[in-house]
């Protein structure tokens, strides 16, 4: 009988063995799978879909997982580091005596210590505290602070750290996971941001391309259209024509060896000037951190681009 029932459950496939009705039912509970109809049991097990944790809000707890925060480049110790609870209090709640406490403070400085005794290890807390302030400044999301952990851990094995600003190679190594990612933010941004001078990071940019052996992708011009549009409050009509302008010259090739910002910035203002808006070739400069002489110089290129294409679609 019982090799029986494991037959009707094998070829059950939905429906009853019994009545031959497709009404399957399960509960949730004792984990059985029955008929609705006359009440068959296919089965008496009931594998679990819910979450991998259980709960310990009702054990005095608040939070409902039992495992920890996901590891982590942009921390020290990839956050799999263990700390001693500043609390002074036993695992009853009660409160250490005298001597337990000051041998627990013992304990804690020279966990402290251990975590951070070699250079390198300095060296990576302080190069990624500067790198969680730059992240504010800049707003940048957490792949790119997780690419530019790497590309500094990268630099830090090969010992190119030595005798460098680590706020430069930090820096460095920002710009680099912003290109890599394709993030429009100019080496000018991140100057700005962390208070270096453009040459020092462009210096150590160009080691970390040379000694990571870095593929950057080239720099699309139509990102950088809306960040210069939305600092000069320009209609959105305007800047779809200038994304159709950046398009053509990247199919003529007229774009090739230039820098994206300014063919952004010229874009735009040769957008501005066919549908009338008024925008002057400085505030569009200066919302692109570039000279309205490149602005200039790009917008003859591109509305000499635009003309051919204007006679090509008359004849």
């Amino acid at each position: 009988m019982v090799i029986f029932l494991v037959l009707e459950t094998i070829n059950a496939d939905g429906i009853c063995g019994r009545c031959g009705k497709n009404s399957m039912l399960t509960d949730n509970v004792t984990g059985e799978r029955f008929c609705g109809k006359c009440g068959f049991v296919i089965s008496e097990t009931l594998q679990d879909s819910g979450p991998e944790w259980r709960s310990f809000s009702k054990e005095g707890g608040t939070d409902p997982t039992r495992t920890g925060a996901p590891t982590s480049l942009t921390m020290h110790d990839r956050g799999l580091a263990t700390i001693i609870n500043p609390a002074n209090k036993d695992a009853s709640g009660k409160p250490l005596s005298t001597s337990m406490k000051s041998t627990i403070e013992r304990l804690r400085t020279w966990d402290s210590r251990s975590k951070v005794n070699a250079s390198s290890d300095r060296n990576l807390r302080q190069a990624l505290s500067e790198l969680a302030t730059l992240k504010d400044k800049l707003s940048l999301s957490d792949p790119v602070i997780e690419k530019a952990a790497y590309v500094y851990r990268k630099a830090l094995e090969k010992g190119l750290v030595k005798g460098r600003s680590i706020s430069a190679l930090i820096a460095s190594a920002l710009y680099a996971a912003c290109r890599d990612t394709e993030t429009p933010r100019t080496l000018k941004d991140v100057s700005d941001a962390g208070n270096i001078k453009r040459k020092d990071i462009a210096r150590c940019y160009r080691i970390l391309h040379k000694e990571l052996d870095l593929k950057m992708p080239v720099v699309d011009p139509v990102q950088c259209v809306s960040r210069i549009a939305s600092k000069v409050q320009i209609s959105e009509r305007t800047k779809r024509y200038a994304v159709k302008v950046l398009k053509d010259a990247q199919e003529h090739e007229e774009s090739a060896g230039k820098d994206p910002m300014g063919l952004a910035a010229a874009a735009l203002y040769l957008a501005c000037v066919r549908n009338g808006e008024d925008r002057t070739q400085r505030d569009i400069a200066e919302a692109a951190n570039v000279t309205e002489v490149t602005i200039r110089n790009r917008y003859k290129g591109l509305r000499l681009d635009q003309n051919i294409d204007m006679q090509a679609g008359k004849q």
